[in-house]
């Protein structure tokens, strides 16, 4: 059957020759401009999700950058009014740089150096998440040694709720290098550290279970460990971090983020948490805003075992695969609704046996080497986590919008992979 069309953008539609456009711009033509492999992000996409986040959450409500995360998208953040979430230095430094307001940053990390710290701290940004009694060393140590104001923060709260996820991307159980457990009472006692230190003016709580996480419920159950937290202290603010799920392949199906700040605020209610509710959606914005464009340069069929397609990216520009055993699907641009009956293995030009991207592709009858295939899904936790394996050169990003496709992020060059040597 073809690729249904909840995988793909919102803006995604078929001309009547079969072809794919995406933002009133056709993908091969895009694909001939900045050549493959490619990053097609619908612009519009990402401003819908954005939007549905203020809608469900309310002001605060805060886009999680380390699902993917540039100049343009931070600007994309800004420009809708929520607030941006980083985890590093660089991130921090890529938010700033864009223009995204200070006071509209939340700084995660669970090993800040007292460098990130200190330049969180001098920016102002609006939220700095405590992550460990030796986090709270540097936050005083810092104030003690100049005239810094004390930043407003939340402390990370582990619920020992386990998501039904992959356990890489599981945060929130007892067993986590996040946050502060409360079974253990670590949280009690980081909470009234903070509380306690003119070095910290405490917010509140934040909490996070897990990444791709489908299950409603789960959510659910961490909100009401948390607000039982809770209720021993009077907290302004209550992040329940982000984690929503997202469909990747066609058995799959996810609640939408109206559908995940409906539950969360039901559950509020019923609880008695007067509390702001804040979130951190990422993939849930940015996650199917993108498809990732390959050019087919291979096709070997070994009889009775499987058929091997190769493209020119692999686990350089997509490593979930390989990191997770994530699911993908796949299509072809020039024929968008073709049925798909044949089955191959989807793979990159990466020196690895591993380098796979999909394991069992779906593809039409008539692929040839030289055609374009798509892989929908992947504008979350592809070109962020992509790497340079192979000196493999990382693809470029375009967003298109309105019937205009504008680059965002440039191909690498092989000058690029020299630029940082001595």
């Amino acid at each position: 059957m073809p690729i249904p069309q909840y995988l793909l953008p919102d803006t995604a539609s078929t001309t009547p020759n079969g072809r794919l456009t995406i933002g009133g711009v056709d993908v091969l033509d895009i694909a001939a401009e900045f050549g493959t492999p490619l990053f097609i992000y619908d612009e519009q996409h990402i401003r819908n999700r954005l939007q549905e986040a203020i809608a469900a959450f309310g002001p605060g409500v805060a886009y999680a950058g380390k699902a993917f995360l540039c100049s343009a998208m931070a600007q994309l953040v800004e420009e809708e009014g929520l607030h941006l979430d980083v985890a590093t230095g660089g991130e921090l430094h890529i938010a700033l740089s864009a223009g995204v307001k200070p006071d509209r940053i939340v700084f995660h990390g669970n090993n800040k150096s007292a460098t990130e710290l200190s330049e969180a701290m001098k920016a102002d940004v609006g939220r700095i998440v405590i992550d460990s009694f030796d986090e709270m060393d540097r936050v005083e140590g810092l104030l003690a040694a100049t005239d810094l104001t004390p930043p407003r923060v939340l402390v990370r709260v582990t619920p020992g709720v386990k998501a039904e996820t992959h356990e890489y991307i599981s945060t929130g159980q007892n067993d986590s290098k996040f946050g502060f457990t409360v079974s253990s009472g670590a949280a009690d006692a980081a909470v009234r550290r903070a509380m306690d230190s003119p070095s910290m003016n405490l917010l509140g709580i934040h909490s996070h279970i897990g990444s791709q996480v489908m299950a409603i419920d789960s959510f659910a159950k961490a909100f009401a460990a948390i607000a039982d937290f809770s209720q021993r202290y009077n907290f302004e603010e209550i992040s329940i971090g982000g984690g929503l799920g997202v469909p990747y392949v066609e058995a799959e199906s996810a609640p939408t983020i109206t559908e995940w700040g409906n539950a969360v605020r039901s559950a509020a209610d019923s609880l008695g948490v007067t509390a702001r509710i804040t979130a951190e959606p990422g993939r849930s914005i940015v996650a199917t805003a993108a498809i990732t464009v390959y050019q087919v340069g291979t096709i070997k069929k070994i009889p009775d075992v499987r058929t091997y397609i190769a493209v020119d990216g692999g686990f350089g520009d997509n490593p979930r695969p390989v990191l997770y055993g994530s699911d993908y699907t796949t299509f072809l641009p020039r024929a968008v609704r073709a049925p798909r009956p044949r089955t191959a293995r989807l793979v990159g030009k990466h020196c690895e046996s591993g380098d796979i991207i999909v394991r069992e592709a779906k593809i039409p009858d008539g692929l040839v080497v030289g055609d374009l295939i798509a892989t929908p899904v992947t504008g979350a936790y592809g070109r962020t986590m992509g790497s340079n394996y192979n000196h493999v050169l990382r693809p470029p990003v375009v967003f298109v919008r309105d019937g205009k496709a504008r680059l965002v992020i440039r191909r690498e060059t092989y000058d690029d992979l020299t630029r940082l040597e001595l």
